[in-house]
């Protein structure tokens, strides 16, 4: 196992973690860190476990808008696509009907 001080908000917090990890840690602890200072005024004194939740909340919203965003490079939208996905059905349906029988 071994252990990193991560540094948020001016505070050391040491947090174990699997051998090797140590690098991955340290990038995650710093994503903390540069969000803290937002997140230290939206809690308005309210301490350190709020700005964390502020954190946390800033940190959760990245996420949610990179999961809906389009791959990079992709130019067709997900209703473009779906609307593709139905011509194609109805396409191979028209294909089936017209199909000789043996």
């Amino acid at each position: 196992m071994g252990d990193v001080t991560l540094t948020v908000g001016g505070r050391p917090h040491l947090v174990a973690c699997r051998d090797g990890e140590e690098a991955r840690v340290r990038q995650l602890g710093a994503l903390l860190d540069e969000r803290w200072e937002v997140a230290q005024r939206a809690a308005a004194g309210m301490g350190g476990e709020r700005a964390m939740l502020f954190v946390a909340l800033m940190l959760a919203d990245d996420l949610d808008e990179a999961e809906r965003r389009p791959p990079e490079g992709s130019s067709v939208s997900e209703p473009a696509l779906a609307e593709i996905a139905e011509r194609l059905e109805s396409l191979a349906d028209a294909l089936e009907q017209s199909a000789p029988t043996p």
